[in-house]
């Protein structure tokens, strides 16, 4: 991030509305973190477009940047999470063809011994698609708490921000989200088990 001697983003995107060069400062703070959240939702093929049009839409819109805000980072989330519903249908076709896949998986071990399919089981690799499968089934608003938290790092405030709700609300997606998430993954490794 910034050091204290640097100027807070409200003053640079303030400035940037008479120097729009001053906005590659924005850019500069925080674009690897932006294409990081956008690749863990939708890959690394669009993760560079949308965050590029994140900033884009930032640059655009920021004339009505809220100056009382000193970070512009929640802003910027929001506005990726925007983007990325927007790609909603890939996001939530990567997830299906995630699901297909292990579903191929398990029907090609099923031949495999007992130890086998537990190590399976525990995996990483196999958990992904698993977990990807739960992702695909959460509603939207309660994917987006949920991986603005996990993917992006933000606190509740800076989710409601990003949002444009209340930070109550971000605690009660969160906690519906990983309630069903927790659900969703034990009901299919008890069904594994039988």
């Amino acid at each position: 991030m910034r050091t204290p001697a640097e100027p807070s983003d409200a003053s640079v995107i303030a400035e940037s509305r008479e120097d729009p060069e001053r906005f590659s400062t924005i850019f500069d703070r925080y674009f690897a973190e932006i294409h990081r959240y956008v690749a863990s939702r939708l890959g690394d093929g669009p993760a560079d477009d949308v965050a590029a049009e994140t900033f884009l839409t930032a640059f655009t819109l920021r004339h009505r940047y809220d100056a009382g805000r000193p970070q512009a980072r929640a802003w910027l989330y929001g506005i990726a999470t925007n983007l990325v519903r927007r790609h909603r249908r890939t996001e939530q076709r990567a997830y299906r063809m995630l699901r297909r896949a292990s579903a191929e998986t398990d029907e090609c071990g099923a031949g495999a011994g007992h130890a086998d399919r537990v190590a399976d089981m525990v995996s990483a690799q196999r958990m992904q698609p698993r977990l990807a499968a739960a992702l695909a089934e959460l509603p939207a608003r309660d994917r987006d708490v949920l991986l603005l938290v996990a993917y992006g790092e933000l606190g509740y405030e800076e989710v409601a921000q990003a949002l444009g709700i209340r930070a109550g609300t971000v605690g009660s997606r969160l906690n519906r989200a990983r309630r069903r998430l927790r659900h969703s993954l034990s009901t299919d490794l008890e069904g594994d088990a039988k």
